[in-house]
């Protein structure tokens, strides 16, 4: 099977990158970054461009291939869908969009999600984004036989990242030092909000389970564990992990926002609320 990743060394898509590789596919990784070669996995190739500029560049680049599966791990604009179709349109089997599952709608009218939950979130632009990009998608589907199939991960982790609530997405070491020295952390409302974090690697396991099916074409699929925490219990694991008890600050969540605009979209919009997931249709 020959697959295309564009990007394909982040956090989430690095795990498939690998798993890819084991299952023998044909693996093509297209990265604007010459830094980020140290992340492929032995036995990928490697396409040097940046999607987002080199149109012109990527046209030719694409113009004699074809891909069994396509998956774009970077798009996340409207903009960004309109120049897939146009690149991928007629050059693959099955073009996979990572979409989110931040978009379902907030809050959530329903405690258990599933890939039917409306979606709408009025919080954050990042996630009305997505569910632009899904629906133009849908429609090219619809119209013209575009094979896409749509996967929404939720808080996903991996070796470089600790999934928390609060604390820096690039520096996440920081809290775990926060705790070691003694010091306070915070966690938004009462802690009791339930919610789910996956392991890359099992994420890796439903993606590249669905490549290939063709009962996979026009539809949408979430990628999520079937273990529910509070956050309360997340970060006593963490403290559990590195042997010392944290000191727990609980805030709520409006006020926060009220102080940090980038919470109105990640709290509000996201992690403030219990997200449980049906996981049945993957």
């Amino acid at each position: 099977m020959k697959v295309l990743f564009i990007g394909g060394t982040g956090l989430i898509s690095i795990a498939c990158s690998e798993l890819a590789i084991q299952r023998g596919m044909d693996l093509t990784i297209l990265n604007r970054s010459i830094s980020s070669k140290h992340l492929v996995p032995t036995g990928a190739s490697i396409l040097t461009a940046d999607v987002h500029t080199d149109i012109d560049n990527l046209s030719k680049l694409f113009e004699d291939r074809y891909f069994d599966v396509v998956v774009d791990w970077i798009a996340y604009t409207k903009d960004d869908i309109e120049r897939d179709i146009r690149l991928f349109g007629g050059k693959t089997d099955q073009f996979v969009f990572i979409s989110s599952a931040s978009a379902y709608q907030k809050p959530p009218a329903h405690y258990l999600i599933t890939e039917e939950t409306p979606l709408e979130n009025p919080f954050w632009q990042y996630s009305r984004d997505k569910i632009a990009c899904e629906e133009r998608l849908m429609d090219e589907y619809r119209e013209n036989g575009f094979p896409v199939t749509i996967i929404r991960p939720s808080l996903t982790y991996g070796l470089s990242q600790i999934p928390l609530i609060m604390g820096s997405w690039n520096y996440p070491f920081t809290i775990v030092d926060r705790i070691k020295r003694g010091q306070k952390v915070i966690i938004p409302g009462d802690g009791t909000s339930l919610w789910v974090l996956t392991w890359n690697g099992d994420f890796a396991k439903g993606l590249l389970g669905l490549f290939g099916r063709k009962e996979a074409i026009g539809e949408a699929y979430h990628i999520t564990s079937d273990e529910v925490l509070t956050w309360n219990q997340i970060y006593q694991e963490l403290g559990r992990a590195i042997g010392v008890e944290p000191k727990i600050v609980h805030i709520p969540s409006d006020l926060i926002s009220a102080y940090s605009e980038h919470a109105i979209g990640s709290l509000i919009g996201d992690k403030a609320n219990s997200a449980v997931f049906d996981n049945k249709k993957n």
